[in-house]
């Protein structure tokens, strides 16, 4: 899949989000999401210097975010035409990079869909396992859908050692 206008089919329980494949004018919307999911989102789960340390890991800048649109599949969910969530997909390597949802909505289904979007995406590819490096919040949910966990991890942002998880999930095609 491209960066394209191609819309995802939208989520039946929320008809105000969209999913569809990223587009540049996106990137600095993720900048805000991706900011803001660590900032606030992990909160209980990492203490502020480490929600430092990790936020700092990638720039507030939309355009940092429009060069990894072009390095990923990038798919996104907006609400009132923003983006309020998105995943990054490297397709040839079955791994999800990253996903993240605006705090606020958070539990709400956005990162389970976009999930769902990815692992259909991965199916066309021919993979048959998905693969991500899962914070500890995002790891908890993941184990709920069935992932398999392979371990924490750590890894170092700024100083500041950040546990993480290895996950991956068995891909199995769904008549529909």
């Amino acid at each position: 899949m491209n960066n394209s206008e191609e819309q995802l089919a939208p989520t039946p329980t929320s008809t105000r989000v969209v999913y569809r494949a990223a587009l540049a004018r996106d990137a600095a919307d993720q900048a805000e999401v991706f900011y803001h999911a660590v900032m606030q989102g992990a909160a209980t789960h990492y203490s502020l210097a480490e929600r430092r340390a990790w936020a700092q890991a990638l720039p507030r800048e939309g355009s940092a975010w429009a060069v990894r649109q072009a390095l990923y599949t990038t798919l996104i969910a907006t609400c009132d035409g923003r983006c309020v969530g998105f995943l990054e997909l490297d397709l040839d390597a079955g791994r999800i990079e990253t996903l993240y949802v605006w705090p606020s909505l958070a539990g709400r289904g956005i990162g389970t869909t976009l999930l769902v979007h990815a692992e259909r995406l991965l199916l066309e590819q021919g993979k048959s396992r998905v693969e991500i490096e899962a914070s500890s919040m995002l790891h908890e949910r993941l184990l709920r859908r069935g992932w398999e966990n392979h371990g924490e991890q750590w890894v170092e942002r700024s100083g500041e050692s950040l546990k993480r998880y290895r996950l991956s999930k068995a891909l199995n095609a769904v008549e529909t």
